[in-house]
Formats: C-alpha cells, sequence, structure tokens
C-alpha cells in the first residue's frame, strides 16, 4: 500500500512536472492559444513577477497577454487590471480547470473589443495575498496601494509597452481603478470601472450601523486567498499562492480589521477614495447602479465632486452588473447597447491619441421610467430644495413590537413630473442614543408605495446629518413623496447588524435636502429599461398610511 501511494506520488510529480514545461511559460516563452486553449485567440501569454513599491519585500504576479506575432521592437499601450480575482484555479471559488492558464475573468471585454486586433496588451496583476502573488491581503488600503503603483510602474516601462496605461475592472478591481486614479501616476491616462467602492467604510458600516458585509466580505476574500492552485502551475507560483496558508495571521488580521467602528483610523480613512480624489484629473469612465445592493451609490457624488478630470458614466437603475451583461433571455442588463465600442473609443482617445468617431456624451443617465437622457454633468439639477419635515417620534425597537416603529411626512401631489437626482441629506436632532432608518417613497394616487432610497444611521443626542444613496427617480404628475423616519427594520435589500436601544426617539429639526431636475428638459439618447427594475418594484411595493400634505415640492424653476 505504501508503495503504491508512493508511485503514484512520484508519477504525479513528474507529470506536474512535464505539464509545467508544457503550459506554464516562462517570459521568454509565450503560449498561444492553439498550445492552451485559456489563452484567448489572437494573444501570446507570458507570467512575470516583480516587487510591490512599498519595499515590504511583497513579490507580484503577473499574467500578459500580447497581440500574438508583436515583433520584437514593436510597442502597444496596455490596459491593466489588478485585483483579486485572477488565480489560476478560479476567480472566488474552484473553477474545475484540469490545466493552468492566465483566468477568464475579462475574456468578454477582450473578444467584445477585438483587443488584441486593435494594437492593445492586457496585463492581470494578482494583489499581494492572491493568486501567484506573496504578502497578506489588504482589502483596499496602503498595501494594495503598493501593489497598483508597482504594477503601473512595471506595465508602463515593459520593452513591449508604449508606456501609455489604461485601467479596466468590474467590483474590487474596478475600486483598483479608483487607487490608481487617486496615485495620479504619469503612465495612468484613462480607468473604467464598473460598479465600484467609493468609500470601503460607508460600504461596510452606514454612519456606525454594521452591515453583515463586515463578516462575509472578509470571509469570502480570505477563501479566495486561500485557494489551492493547479499542479502544473510554475514551481515560483505554486509556492507564492501558499503565502496566506504560511500565514495564518493574514486572514485573522483581515477579518479583524472590518470589525474597526471608527471611521477616523487610518485603516477607513485609507480607504476613503472619494475623499483621496481631490484634486484629482485622470479621465475616468464608470457605472453606477443606483439600486444597487453590493456597491451602493454612497460617496459617489463626492468622489466625482472631488475629481477633476474628464468624467464619463452611466448611471440607472440596476445591479451588480457589467455594461455588458445579459439577461437569460438576451436583454442587457443595463438596457443599453455599445459598451464595448465605448470602452474601446474612450482608451483609444486617451491612450492612442484618436479621437472619437461617435459623440458619446459625458453622462448617459436611465431613472426608474426605463429611459435614458444625456448630460454633461451629473447631477444636473436647479438650486437645491430643503424641505421642512418637522418634529415626530418613534419607538427604537428593530421592528420586533406593534409599538410605533416610524413616522411620515408626505408631500402634496406634484403638478407635473420632477424628478430626485444626486444625493439627499437629512438632517436632524435626537434627544436620545439609537437607531434611525430613513426612506423615500413614490406613492402613487392609489396608496401603493415604491420605497426608492434609504439609509441608516447611529444617533445620539444632538444634531446629525447623513446622506442617503444617490438616486435618479422621477415622481410622476399626481404622485407624493413621503419621508418614513423610524427605527431599522428589515427588508430584502436590508443587511444592518443594528442593536435596538428600545429608546423612545423624539426627532426635532429635521429637513431634507434634495436636488430636483424637470425631466421635461431632457436629452433623450439611446437604451431600454433595465431588467432589474422591474424585479426592484416587486418586493419595494407596499401600502402605507398616507396622512395630509406637509409640504409641497417645487416643480418649477429646475
Amino acid at each position: 500500500m505504501n508503495r503504491i501511494r508512493t508511485a503514484v506520488t512520484a508519477a504525479t510529480v513528474v507529470l506536474a512536472g512535464t505539464l509545467t514545461a508544457l503550459t506554464s511559460p516562462a517570459a521568454a516563452d509565450p503560449v498561444t492559444h492553439e498550445e492552451n486553449d485559456h489563452v484567448p485567440a489572437g494573444a501570446a501569454w507570458t507570467q512575470h513577477y516583480f516587487p510591490s513599491s512599498d519595499g515590504s519585500g511583497v513579490e507580484l504576479h503577473a499574467d500578459v497577454l500580447l497581440p500574438e506575432g508583436l515583433a520584437e521592437g514593436e510597442q502597444v499601450p496596455v490596459i491593466l487590471s489588478v485585483g483579486p480575482y485572477f488565480g489560476h484555479s478560479g476567480q472566488m471559488n474552484l473553477e474545475g480547470r484540469q490545466r493552468t492558464g492566465p483566468s477568464d475573468r475579462f475574456d468578454d471585454f477582450i473578444e467584445g473589443t477585438d483587443l488584441f486586433e486593435r494594437g492593445y496588451a492586457f496585463v492581470m496583476v494578482d494583489l499581494r495575498g492572491f493568486g501567484g502573488s506573496t504578502g497578506c491581503l489588504d482589502a483596499g488600503g496602503a498595501g494594495d496601494r503598493a501593489d497598483v503603483k508597482a504594477a503601473l510602474d512595471w506595465a508602463a516601462s515593459q520593452p513591449w509597452s508604449t508606456g501609455a496605461v489604461g485601467m479596466y475592472g468590474k467590483s474590487f478591481d474596478a475600486i483598483t481603478g479608483l487607487i490608481g486614479n487617486n496615485l495620479g501616476h504619469d503612465a495612468l491616462r484613462a480607468v473604467v470601472a464598473q460598479e465600484p467602492v467609493w468609500d470601503y467604510y460607508r460600504n461596510t458600516r452606514s454612519d456606525g450601523v454594521p452591515r453583515s458585509t463586515i463578516v462575509n466580505v472578509p470571509n469570502t476574500y480570505n477563501l479566495i486567498a486561500t485557494l489551492p492552485q493547479l499542479p502544473d502551475d510554475d514551481a515560483r507560483y505554486r509556492a507564492n499562492a501558499e503565502y496566506e496558508k504560511a500565514h495564518p495571521e493574514c486572514p485573522l488580521a483581515n477579518t479583524l480589521a472590518y470589525q474597526t467602528t471608527d471611521p477616523r483610523t487610518e485603516f477607513w480613512a485609507d480607504r476613503d477614495y472619494a475623499a483621496q480624489a481631490k484634486g484629482t484629473g485622470t479621465p475616468l469612465f464608470f457605472t453606477q447602479g443606483t439600486l444597487e445592493w453590493n456597491t451602493e451609490p454612497e460617496a459617489m457624488q463626492e468622489f466625482l465632486d472631488n475629481h477633476q478630470g474628464p468624467e464619463r458614466g452611466w448611471i440607472g437603475p440596476w445591479d451588480h452588473v457589467r455594461g455588458n451583461d445579459r439577461t437569460e433571455d438576451g436583454r442587457l442588463e443595463m438596457g443599453r447597447a455599445g459598451w464595448f465600442a465605448e470602452t474601446l473609443s474612450f482608451y483609444d482617445q486617451y491612450l492612442k491619441g484618436i479621437g472619437p468617431r461617435t459623440a458619446y456624451p459625458a453622462y448617459a443617465v436611465q431613472d426608474n421610467t426605463g429611459t435614458w437622457r444625456a448630460q454633461d454633468t451629473w447631477p444636473e439639477a436647479g438650486a437645491p430644495t430643503t424641505v421642512d419635515l418637522g418634529s415626530g417620534s418613534y419607538v427604537d425597537h428593530g421592528g420586533e413590537s406593534a409599538t410605533a416603529a416610524s413616522f411620515l411626512r408626505c408631500s402634496a401631489p406634484v403638478d407635473r413630473d420632477i424628478r430626485v437626482t444626486g444625493t439627499p441629506r437629512l438632517a436632524l436632532t435626537s434627544a436620545a442614543h439609537g437607531n434611525v432608518m430613513v426612506e423615500l417613497h413614490d406613492v402613487a394616487p392609489d396608496g401603493t408605495a415604491v420605497a426608492f432610497d434609504e439609509q441608516v444611521a447611529l444617533l445620539r443626542p444632538g444634531a446629525t446629518a447623513l446622506d442617503l444613496k444617490s438616486a435618479e427617480w422621477t415622481l410622476a404628475a399626481g404622485h407624493r413623496l413621503v419621508v418614513e423616519i423610524g427605527t431599522i427594520q428589515a427588508g430584502p435589500l436590508s443587511d444592518w447588524i443594528d442593536t435596538p436601544s428600545g429608546e423612545t426617539m423624539e426627532i426635532t429639526d429635521a429637513a431634507l435636502n434634495l436636488a430636483l431636475d424637470d425631466p421635461a428638459d431632457d436629452l433623450p439618447t439611446d437604451g431600454g429599461a433595465a431588467p432589474y427594475l422591474d424585479l426592484y418594484r416587486q418586493f419595494s411595493t407596499s401600502e402605507l398610511p398616507i396622512g395630509p400634505p406637509s409640504f409641497t415640492l417645487p416643480t418649477s424653476g429646475h
């Protein structure tokens, strides 16, 4: 039995060595699609290692895809993606791969743009702690910032690189795009970021109230960081991939860091990308779902206000999807065609100096009506409107009692369509410690209400101000805006881990600041309704006990 096991082990080692020689290329030994079907058609794959930029000794791994047949001395601009999802065995879980090869995470982008035919390289760099890179995973902080800088330095300085680099990503590797912008790196000419997190604290703790993400996010990335890689990966890659297992303090430190409660700490300040964007100027093309459940539109407006460079954005009522994603029946998840064409035009403009052949709007925005409009800035609204909500009270019991859980303030029916855009802000004064949940409802004449914006916060005695999520929602003529203020209650997309105080919360001086826009001034642009909008309405619709109006929304002058 032992001899059989030994023989099998020896054979496995020999086989792994043979596969390594065949499929894990050295830097000077590129592999094509014909040799390994994980390599995209038209590309030549090599792997490289280089140090991070912080002097920590962390070694980073890169998968490089160059246009097949690129002549010696020929140079191309680089599209760079830096993140945790490029491990050869799978993005977030083991994917059953039988041989190693570059991640297929952005094969849709490569194929949709004909990237290599159009004369670009694509480089995927593993952040510290992931894939073939060493070091403790860092959750978007100073270590990851050093890795992004090193990746930009490296990609810009290769003999096949023109020195012009663009970044591309979605979710976490969109965050690294924001980090790249905030670095102000000379080589970075453009960033495309789909559904990023704009401020990590606000994504995990809403004004002091923790979300379930303080547990499930570190657990998810700890799992990714410890995924076993493939037996035919080269020895250096496999050794680097074992770093987190050899250093169990790394996942533990990552888990504990998310328990940090004070937003003023260095941990959260390092991850406030909106604040760090002040004065930056890298051209930015982003997408943001206003009804996102994962990377919500929090701190987006602050980032854009701080960012001084050219901006282009798709904003609308979708969830955590890519610009090209489709439903099972073939409908575009965002409702707008042309994602890859516009993205490549953006890169051509800023990495190659080729002017766009199509006049794309700076912002393409969809609201709850399912229609798209073009505008030069976002938000585009008239003078801010402040609505006096007065006083009220509720019991902070978390919805676990029949006693008053909230109070409502409703507008008179609007006499024409009016849109809530930008980032609503609520100010109030509390007499006690407790929790508050603020919801904005669109109420039809028949009393049917759709909750379209919300936020929660910890309250202390005294004045508090909180930003709601950025919104794009039109109230149709005859509808009313209802503001609900109360205890935090469970809902389909509510994952807050609150501790009800049991106190009666006496609220005074409540006021809501809104940016309002007149849909009559819209400049239409191509696109249809995001399919997610119908699903969202299904689980966000209720009946509210509407009383007499307490305020009027202005519908002219916007």
